[in-house]
């Protein structure tokens, strides 16, 4: 298109031509964009946006720059040659909404400070959802895992180790405690552990789960960046596990009344004062404010000492199986006990890892330590049986994978990669010595081993917490302060031995009063006929194994 420099004047023809190739340039990268009739020529929303988002003098810049280039493109399509009036007459039009947009900048200038701010306070209000969801995620998978540790794996674990008459009657002791625990918590057991009471046992705030929020509170005394609910189910799990490990110990000889009123009623008695006293606030035994501060980061006083010291009492009061020692009684399927003790040791992770009650760092140590303490706790029990016994089992190896995950348990979150190596082997051999030595010295029947290896096991565990907990793993007492005895703080060990002093007292005693109060109301021991027909048909009337069909 050619136009005559002498035709380009206001209203005329060429001159329409002019303003309407400059507007085609202009609206195609967005200057400008129409709008109502009294404000024919505007800045487009997206130059609006720019406007408000970079720094104003670098946007003048900006616009200058385009304006130029647009006056420029004009020039060329009114004529064959760019002459200096018609660059002129062109960065006329050019200059429009460059006008427009200068008072716009100067505007702007004075509000972009506070936009800033809001900006960041957005961002960090986006931090930290993200960080909630992130931690929310996690625990809600590590309560998922514990309970997968007692069912399937510890059902399992337990029933492939029992004769065949009994298996079905092993597992359904686990299951009844992960649905009997459940209502037992909501009703009560969460409030007793986890409320506010005294030094020895929470009070009734959380009676029915009144006032456990599903939100997160920065405030909350427990946890932080997840709802105190994700906390309640978490710690739930944990409760359903603990009572289930007794069974081990009277295996194929409690009826399963006397099993499910012993328990339920263990878990308030025994269980939630002890979880209190540990982990609860203004617990005795509490590394934050308590009394005697302990350490046991996810339960080797609360769970493993509790339920291997209860299970010893139980096998003492209940008396020996029939024939025992005398008869036969071999595991009917290790393979069974093997996939049990593999879903253990991947639910363990959830147990220990979990406790870190967050998606951090903390959660990564934790997790590596359990697994270096089960990998060197397996091949010390492995080494242990190989020289008692002349072979080793495939028995002995999930055994002492089970006692590296109960020893290490407290001591988790605590302690270096290197010291966890030290505290599995050094549970292998121990919880292997007390199954091979001293159990045949004194004759008890603890059918499945529980306190060989959870009582023994949770016990050596939490002393060596205080030898080997370092602060630059968890400065639990502040930073720059000691933790354990090799890193200063040597007091620590006698708290820690306090600490098993007391669970094995409460254990001892609540057990007791309550074993006796049971077989004096309904009977703890099934009848000899039953116990020789075993638990499956004497008291739920089916088989695990039926070969006939």
């Amino acid at each position: 298109m050619k136009i005559p420099h002498e035709n380009l004047r206001s209203g005329s023809p060429a001159y329409e031509n002019v303003f309407k190739a400059y507007s085609q340039i202009a609206f195609s990268r967005g200057w400008l964009q129409f709008g109502p009739p009294n404000d024919f020529l505007r800045p487009s929303a997206e130059s609006s946006s720019k406007l408000a988002e970079f720094e104003p003098r670098r946007l003048v810049l900006t616009h200058f720059s385009n304006l130029i280039q647009s006056a420029f493109i004009a020039a060329v399509i009114t004529s064959e040659r760019i002459t200096m009036s018609r660059l002129c007459t062109c960065l006329l039009f050019a200059l429009l909404p460059f006008a427009i947009s200068f008072p716009l900048v100067a505007q702007t200038a004075p509000a972009s400070s506070p936009a800033t701010q809001a900006q960041i306070a957005e961002l960090q209000r986006a931090v930290q959802s993200a960080q909630s969801a992130g931690d929310n995620a996690w625990m809600l998978t590590s309560a998922a895992l514990v309970l997968l540790m007692t069912g399937p794996g510890l059902a399992l674990f337990y029933g492939g180790l029992v004769r065949k008459k009994n298996i079905l009657g092993t597992m359904m002791q686990s299951f009844a405690m992960m649905c009997m625990v459940t209502i037992i918590w909501a009703i009560c057991g969460y409030s007793l552990a986890f409320g506010h009471g005294n030094a020895f046992i929470g009070g009734f705030e959380h009676l029915f789960l009144r006032g456990v929020s599903i939100h997160a509170d920065p405030l909350n005394f427990y946890v932080q960046t997840i709802p105190e609910q994700t906390y309640m189910i978490y710690q739930l799990m944990f409760a359903i596990i603990t009572p289930a490990l007794i069974c081990g110990a009277f295996a194929e000889r409690m009826k399963f009344s006397a099993m499910a009123v012993f328990l339920s009623l263990w878990s308030i008695v025994v269980y939630s004062p002890m979880a209190h006293m540990v982990w609860g606030v203004g617990g005795l035994l509490n590394a934050n404010g308590g009394r005697i501060p302990s350490l046991d980061f996810a339960g080797g006083t609360v769970v493993h000492i509790t339920s291997g010291v209860s299970a010893l009492v139980t096998a003492l009061y209940l008396g020996k199986r029939l024939g025992y020692p005398n008869t036969k009684m071999a595991p009917h399927s290790l393979v069974l006990s093997f996939i049990g003790a593999c879903l253990l040791w991947v639910g363990w992770f959830g147990f220990n890892a979990g406790s870190a009650l967050a998606a951090s760092s903390l959660a990564t140590s934790a997790f590596i330590n359990t697994h270096f303490a089960t990998a060197t706790a397996a091949l010390g029990w492995t080494i242990f049986e190989w020289q008692h016994n002349g072979k080793p089992t495939a028995l002995g190896a999930i055994s002492g994978a089970v006692a590296g995950l109960v020893a290490i348990t407290p001591a988790s979150g605590f302690v270096q990669p290197m010291s966890a190596l030290f505290i599995g082997l050094a549970a292998g051999f121990l919880c292997s010595f007390m199954v091979f030595k001293v159990k045949s010295l004194f004759g008890y029947d603890d059918s499945l081993d529980a306190f060989g290896v959870h009582g023994a096991g949770g016990t050596l565990g939490a002393i060596l917490t205080g030898i080997f907990a370092a602060s630059a793993i968890n400065p639990i007492y502040g930073a720059g302060k000691p933790t354990g005895g090799l890193d200063g703080r040597w007091s620590q060990i006698l708290n820690q031995l306090a600490a098993v002093g007391i669970s094995w007292g409460v254990s001892i005693v609540g057990t007791l009063i309550l074993l006796f109060a049971v077989d004096k109301v309904i009977g703890l021991r099934m009848s000899p006929e039953h116990e020789a027909a075993g638990l499956d048909l004497s008291q739920h009337g089916e088989e695990g194994y039926d070969f006939n069909n």
